[in-house]
Order: structure tokens, then sequence, then C-alpha cells
């Protein structure tokens, strides 16, 4: 059995490092089309896959994700025990978004969830692990 981890990839209503704002419903598009599941992705990198995200939805706060590791995914897990890399991330493509500085992001095509060391947004981290 794989372990699984749940938390928070993206945090409504807050300015993140890059100076987006990611707006509630953002993702609902998205995940209504999503027939598979999300690849779960070591700090961004395409050749890392070390598991699935088997469910995403938006709630009040953000968007709250369950992902699986693979159980090749020694490296990760201990980077998770060990409080190393415990952020969350998301790889995605804007389909529509305002402003400038800060850019507010309304509708996202979500691509991937990624365990990173510092994510883009403070406080994007895994809450609990299983």
């Amino acid at each position: 059995m794989s372990v699984r981890f749940a938390g928070y990839a993206a945090l409504f209503d807050r300015v993140d490092r890059g100076g987006d704002i990611v707006r509630r419903g953002a993702f609902q598009r998205s995940l209504a089309g999503a027939g598979r599941a999300l690849p779960l992705l070591w700090q961004h990198r395409p050749d890392r896959r070390i598991g699935a995200v088997v469910h995403a939805a938006e709630d009040r706060r953000g968007l709250r994700i369950i992902a699986a590791l693979d159980d090749q995914a020694d490296e990760a897990l201990a980077a998770i025990r060990s409080g190393a890399a415990t952020g969350l991330s998301f790889g995605y493509r804007v389909r529509r978004s305002a402003g400038g500085s800060p850019r507010e992001l309304f509708d996202l095509d979500l691509v991937e969830v990624s365990l990173v060391s510092v994510p883009m947004m403070p406080g994007a981290k895994v809450h609990m692990l299983r």
C-alpha cells in the first residue's frame, strides 16, 4: 500500500512569491474535466514523477489535495518526514487573468502538483501524512 498525504497546493486570495493571486473558482473548470489522476512531481521536474494526486477539490481555503506516493518514492517520503520538502505547488496554464502586479488568476488549467522545498505560496504544504 502506498503512502498518502493531504495538503493544500494553492491558497486563495493571497499574493504568492511571483506576484499572483489565485481566486476561488480558478480550478473549477479544470477539475470538472479531469478524468485522470494528476501527476505528482518532485520539484516540478517532469522526469521525476513520484506519485499521483488521487483527489483534488476547491474548498473555502484553497486547492486541497490527497496524493499517493509511488512505492519507489523513498527520497520524497524521507524529505516529507524530515521536513526538508513539505511544500506543495502546482503547474498550470492561465486561461483567464486580470491585472499585472499583482495578477489575479481566475481560470487555470491544472497540469500537475509538485512536492517542493520552497513553495511559491507560503503556507501551501503537506498537512497530514499516512
